[in-house]
């Protein structure tokens, strides 16, 4: 197995960390996943919830914590180790983000629910390379073309998330149905052949990096095969000790049935992939009582939305599962027991 080359630096092997918020992969997991070989990805997505101004200066707060947590990630994973950040384009705050992130000179930002049309103009004269998440050829296609004829910039690397993702998704909820979901095999192959196009034009080495239901090192060999540079896996790194999120946040991922695992729609208005606890089944019956907006993202309606997604994702990290929301992949009924980055990555490498 080869690593990922992101600019000058090269993991070990071909796995990438997926971003989770809010906090569920911050330094900690990061980090190690960096150490170990992968490519640790840190959620930006309020990330400064632990802040003691967060609820008086949310902004503020979340752009203090993303150097605090850059900082340790790299304490752990050494100068030497790819490094990332997930950032929602769909943030209020998606400007500020960015550069801050890149003012701390983090190695890759990840971008996706939306299209990061403006990214290449934010890490102009930096080091940090930019990766779109694409859900579809037409997608990849809409933002390769739109960068390089504004930016005249090629994506360092493209993330294709299929529909058994975790989190929010970029699908339509019928297109989530069984028997209506796009294959990410064939949309692999399609946006693989696409980039070859245009590594073959630019003379630029782009990595395809796939998402959304990888389980093993068996299904990690199947989309290298198709072309793949490396997967993306975030269901697996949450029952693992370095995972940033509360004891009970993880022990509901080992809980977990395949009967548990449902799509809700989301405030942001996009459907996403939840455990279906008692939280979401009230939310489904009764609005929630939003005491104040924290500005998350810009495509909340805070007049009708059901509850507030920042609050609900905090509960959940914090531990407080009763009134928290607990996003997961199509996989999450797989994960039976805790254990170390460590022994996952050697597992997923079969070393």
């Amino acid at each position: 197995m080869e690593g990922i080359k992101i600019g000058n630096k090269q993991s070990k092997y071909p796995i990438i960390q997926g971003g989770m918020g809010v906090g569920v992969s911050l330094h900690k997991l990061a980090g190690t996943v960096s150490k170990e070989g992968g490519i640790g990805i840190i959620a930006t997505a309020d990330i400064g919830y632990q802040e003691e101004d967060f609820s008086s200066n949310p902004m503020k707060a979340n752009l203090r914590a993303i150097g605090k947590e850059i900082k340790l990630a790299r304490k752990i994973a050494g100068e030497d180790k790819i490094l990332g950040v997930n950032i929602m384009v769909a943030l209020n705050n998606y400007k500020e983000i960015v550069l801050e992130c890149v003012k701390n000179k983090i190695d890759l930002i990840v971008s996706g629910a939306g299209i990061p049309k403006e990214l290449p103009e934010y890490v102009k004269n930096s080091d940090t390379k930019i990766a779109p998440i694409v859900s579809s050829l037409r997608c990849c296609q809409l933002i390769v073309k739109h960068w390089r004829k504004k930016y005249n910039y090629i994506p360092d690397m493209i993330v294709i998330e299929g529909p058994e993702a975790g989190g929010h998704l970029g699908f339509k909820k019928e297109e989530l149905q069984e028997g209506r979901k796009p294959k990410l095999e064939e949309i692999t192959k399609e946006v693989v052949q696409y980039v070859d196009e245009v590594e073959k034009e630019t003379k630029k080495k782009i990595p395809v990096v796939v998402a959304g239901g990888i389980w093993d090192n068996k299904d990690i060999q199947k989309f290298l095969k198709l072309g793949a540079s490396g997967v993306q896996m975030a269901t697996r790194f949450v029952a693992t000790y370095e995972c940033d999120a509360s004891e009970e946040f993880k022990k509901a991922y080992v809980k977990a049935k395949e009967e548990d695992i449902k799509i809700i729609h989301s405030p942001v208005g996009m459907p996403g992939r939840a455990i279906y606890n008692e939280f979401v089944k009230k939310t489904e019956k009764e609005r929630g009582n939003i005491k104040r907006c924290y500005q998350c993202i810009r495509t909340c309606d805070v007049a009708h939305t059901p509850y507030c997604i920042t609050n609900a994702l905090i509960n959940a990290v914090k531990g407080n599962l009763e009134k928290g929301l607990l996003f997961c992949g199509s996989n999450v009924a797989k994960v039976k027991e805790m254990i170390s980055v460590h022994q996952l990555i050697q597992e997923l490498t079969n070393n």
